[in-house]
């Protein structure tokens, strides 16, 4: 009777058998887990080369790996930059500032900026048109305090869990020194996120009364001279916003401005990067110099 199992089939059957194995040990060789951060930047960059993932899927990924390595001192708004509210002001008296900065939070002093006492929702502030009984302190919550170490991940969990929007940073001997936002964190992840403020579309340039405008900062400068038939120079910039940057030579901040013929530019938006939004108005010759003029 003869072999059902014959030796020579089965040493070609473990001839095929171990052959896949070979391969997929040297494949794992080639294929190795990325090990580090590196590694991941390798395989991420090696994905988007190849298309198999779009350019902002390959931004937001490597946007995601970052925040794990920042900490709240590289995104916070400066202290000196910070927009508050002082809480003996009445409502009436702070409107006007509070529609202009355009912020749906503001962190709220008292005496001292440095005694930052809570924060204020400007959604709340429509409590004092049914009661104008009431004043800001009455509208005041609890604020969340965090030090500058604190990374922007960890931080991120933290505004998910607590449902917070908002943190006032301080040192390591309780002094102000900025304040981030969860729009702040979600912008190194997903880039920048428009609100109701921003506006969708090409038009940059809006009319804002006699002889004034509102201008995003991002605004093509020959877009802007034509627009206002103006002669704004262009160099090693292309937006009115870069052009204002290198006139002060530094980040624009919120209430500086410049002058350049007949028109006065000032920040009317900022954040710590850059300018958003800019004020335009066309000035009288008499209003002084026409050379450009920073504040």
């Amino acid at each position: 009777m003869s072999d059902p199992y014959p030796a020579a089939d089965t040493a070609t059957y473990s001839a095929k058998t171990s052959r896949p194995r070979l391969i997929d040990r040297l494949l794992s060789l080639v294929r190795r887990e990325p090990e580090d951060r590196e590694g991941i930047m390798t395989v991420l960059d090696a994905a988007r080369a190849r298309n198999l993932i779009d350019s902002d899927s390959y931004s937001m990924l490597k946007g995601a790996l970052a925040v794990s390595e920042q900490t709240v001192v590289d995104i916070m708004v400066p202290r000196a930059r910070m927009d508050l509210l002082d809480v003996t002001d009445s409502i009436a008296t702070l409107l006007p500032d509070i529609i202009e900065t355009a912020h749906s939070r503001f962190p709220v002093f008292e005496e001292s900026r440095d005694n930052i006492i809570g924060v204020v929702m400007t959604k709340d502030l429509l409590r004092h048109m049914v009661d104008p009984t009431l004043t800001l302190r009455d509208l005041v919550r609890p604020a969340v305090f965090i030090p500058e170490t604190k990374r922007l991940n960890v931080l991120l969990q933290e505004f998910r869990s607590n449902r917070n929007h908002i943190a006032v940073v301080i040192d390591e001997h309780g002094g102000i020194t900025g304040l981030v936002t969860l729009e702040d964190v979600l912008e190194q992840i997903v880039g920048e996120i428009e609100d109701e403020y921003d506006v969708a579309g090409e038009q940059t340039i809006f009319s804002d009364g006699a002889q004034a405008w509102r201008v995003l900062a991002t605004t093509e400068i020959e877009a802007f001279n034509v627009a206002l038939n103006t002669t704004l120079p262009d160099g090693d910039y292309d937006t009115v916003g870069g052009w204002l940057a290198h006139a002060l030579g530094r980040i624009p901040h919120r209430g500086d401005f410049c002058v350049h013929d007949d028109l006065r530019i000032e920040v009317m938006r900022a954040d710590a990067r850059r300018a958003l939004w800019l004020r335009v108005k066309r000035r009288l010759l008499s209003d002084g110099a026409h050379t450009p003029k920073a504040t």
